[in-house]
């Protein structure tokens, strides 16, 4: 693990969080291709694609979710479209 944007109330603050503490651990001072050919892991569903955005910024280019959000699928055409992968585990670690 390179980058960790746990504990976030927003979706996108934590994915910045995470590509930034990822480029610093790689020894950059941007967050382009920082996490190149890096995977996020995430324990909460991506119902739109704007963390995924940011993160392919970053040189993300696979995604692993629970699913579950009923727009799960502007996700994934996301993720088609841009020639990414993303697996949906259909299980989250965290219960509240």
């Amino acid at each position: 693990t390179v980058g960790l944007g746990a504990g976030q109330t927003s979706r996108v603050d934590a994915c910045e969080i995470a590509c930034k503490k990822a480029s610093e651990f790689m020894e950059g001072d941007n967050l382009i291709n920082k996490a190149q050919g890096g995977i996020l892991a995430s324990d909460a569903f991506f119902p739109f694609p704007d963390s995924i955005a940011i993160a392919e910024a970053a040189g993300v280019k696979a995604y692993i979710q629970p699913g579950g959000s009923i727009k799960d699928q502007d996700s994934i055409d996301f993720c088609n479209e841009h020639g990414l992968s993303m697996v949906l585990t259909g299980a989250r670690h965290f219960k509240h």
